[in-house]
């Protein structure tokens, strides 16, 4: 159950008495339900506040020596009531102290007990109700001290009276400290939930930024090839046509306009200071993988490659991609998995390319992991941008898995055979 807000009138508290009083007709005038929320931790201690407020109130109504016990068990009985409607169970607790001490008084050495319930019962609805109500509801009791003791029904002295007191205020100031740590820890979970959400929003953007900077040099490319293929297409033709000169013209200029966009959205994507996208060399693609699983065997792993269908080429940003997540995916098994056994399978398919990388359970101690943790984010966002989709998981034997599809539809453009190398095992 949420917190109960502090004011129904404003922020900083009630506005007035006609405010407070209003909040107290809301919290006591009431048979609604407020079930008592368990510890949120540890979680085996959760139900330890119902079980205790059970074990009081049988331990209440046996050391209560009164002419009825079965009012005696009533009464107690109102503290297990409480744990869910704590409004109704004060009204019948404060019947039932009336009634006792009127019509069956206890014995001298059970009257604490009888006060203690109520006390308690008090302290129960504390912990639901709002200051204000908890406070009316102790001064009530108070006043039916005073009332008790005036008629001659009470303890015998003003002590039982300021005893009374004394127990009603204990149980309103710790119900309420009690209600405060539990708001204040609703908040702070509530606020750890969102800060994690912004931070994994944030680790997402970032991913893609850097997904973008990277894109950034295959986009450029293609735009030089069309500034260069428009401004050379003039010579290539004999007395081309001026409507088609000036057309190429128009597409070269375009391409050159287009290049300038894209070196100011390099900047905008770039992160403060960092100047890793802006080198001159070329971004890797599945070209350079076996240079990638060298370094990574010489790193202490030792990953085995087999490629299976027609290698065909992929366009850059699927080459790219898979280049990637291939690198991060072992970057995972040196880190936690360090000396396990490690395979990369590369699947051509009419529109696709398949990855997956699977390594068995680590042979050596993994150490400190010195990563920034976003890898399977940066996996996740690099498939997606593709429309792709990608798994990772644990496997059967306590290896992990990573699996990912990138489509590619096959070029229009014709591609000279191959040079009958036989794929890559």
């Amino acid at each position: 159950m949420s917190p109960t807000p502090s004011t129904v009138a404003g922020p900083d508290g009630p506005a007035g008495p006609a405010d407070v009083l209003h909040l107290v007709r809301q919290d006591l005038l009431t048979v609604r339900a407020r079930p008592l929320p368990p510890l949120a931790w540890p979680h085996w201690l959760r139900w330890l506040p119902h079980t205790l407020v059970c074990l009081a109130a049988v331990l209440a109504a046996i050391a209560t020596d009164t002419a009825t016990p079965v009012l005696a068990f009533a009464h107690a009985a109102l503290l297990v009531v409480a744990l869910r409607w704590p409004a109704p169970a004060w009204w019948l607790s404060t019947a039932a102290l009336a009634a006792t001490t009127l019509a069956y008084p206890p014995a001298p050495n059970s009257r604490f007990y009888v006060w203690m319930v109520h006390a308690g019962v008090l302290f129960l609805l504390t912990l639901r109700v709002r200051l204000p109500s908890s406070v009316t509801a102790a001064l009530l009791g108070t006043l039916l001290a005073v009332a008790l003791h005036l008629s001659g029904h009470g303890a015998g002295s003003w002590n039982a009276v300021v005893g009374a007191t004394a127990l009603f205020a204990l149980a309103v100031l710790v119900g309420a400290v009690a209600r405060g740590r539990r708001e204040d820890h609703a908040r702070l979970t509530e606020q750890i939930a969102v800060t994690a959400q912004e931070r994994a929003r944030r680790t997402v953007l970032e991913e893609r930024a850097r997904i973008a900077r990277e894109l950034h040099d295959v986009v450029a490319h293609h735009m030089s090839l069309i500034s260069i293929k428009a401004d050379a297409a003039p010579y290539r033709v004999p007395d081309p046509p001026s409507e088609l000169v000036d057309e190429l013209a128009s597409i070269r200029a375009t391409a050159l306009e287009g290049l300038a966009e894209l070196s100011h959205l390099l900047g905008v994507l770039r992160a403060d200071g960092d100047d890793s996208t802006t080198g001159t060399a070329p971004q890797p693609s599945l070209a350079q993988l076996d240079a990638l699983l060298a370094s990574v065997r010489a790193a202490g792993l030792d990953p085995t490659l087999r490629v299976e269908g027609s290698v065909r080429p992929l366009s850059p940003g699927v080459e790219l991609s898979a280049y990637r997540i291939v690198q991060e995916a072992l970057s995972n098994v040196l880190r936690h998995a360090p000396g396990a056994e490690t395979s990369v399978v590369l699947t051509y398919t009419r529109d696709a390319l398949h990855l997956r990388v699977v390594n068995a359970p680590a042979v050596l101690p993994a150490g400190p992991s010195p990563g920034s943790g976003h890898g399977l984010t940066g996996m996740r966002e690099r498939a997606a941008m593709l429309g792709g989709d990608l798994v990772t998981g644990p496997t059967p034997d306590g290896g992990y898995e990573v699996t990912a599809t990138l489509p590619d539809a096959p070029s229009s453009t014709p591609v000279p055979p191959a040079s009958g190398k036989e794929p890559r095992s």
